[in-house]
């Protein structure tokens, strides 16, 4: 990253952690992403105070689960193992929802 041109703009505080102004980091947006990317840390600073840190956003994954009332006691265990291990059912209640969403429609 030392051949960047602006580098010599960023002060360098440590390893991975970069501090930027905020006419830098309007001016070099798509570099400080890039080195955010690449694991570095960038904090954007006024007058010299940091205001805000750019980390890497890490993939949101929401957590899966088997549905209302799973393990509650509302569905029974052999209702779910047949709701969820057999696909001709998946296509019928495909097939049921897009039907009703039709009639809807009219």
């Amino acid at each position: 990253m030392a051949s960047w041109s602006w580098t010599y703009l960023a002060k360098w505080t440590n390893f991975n952690l970069m501090t930027v102004t905020i006419h830098e980091a309007k001016t070099q947006l798509s570099k400080l992403i890039a080195a955010v990317e690449a694991g570095e840390e960038v904090i954007i600073a006024r007058r010299d105070k940091p205001v805000v840190r750019l980390v890497k956003e890490e993939a949101y994954r929401p957590k899966l689960s088997d549905g209302f009332g799973v393990g509650r006691g509302l569905i029974s265990e052999d209702a779910v193992e047949y709701l969820t291990s057999r696909p001709e059912v998946d296509e019928q209640i495909g097939r049921d929802f897009a039907a009703s969403a039709d009639e809807e429609k009219e």
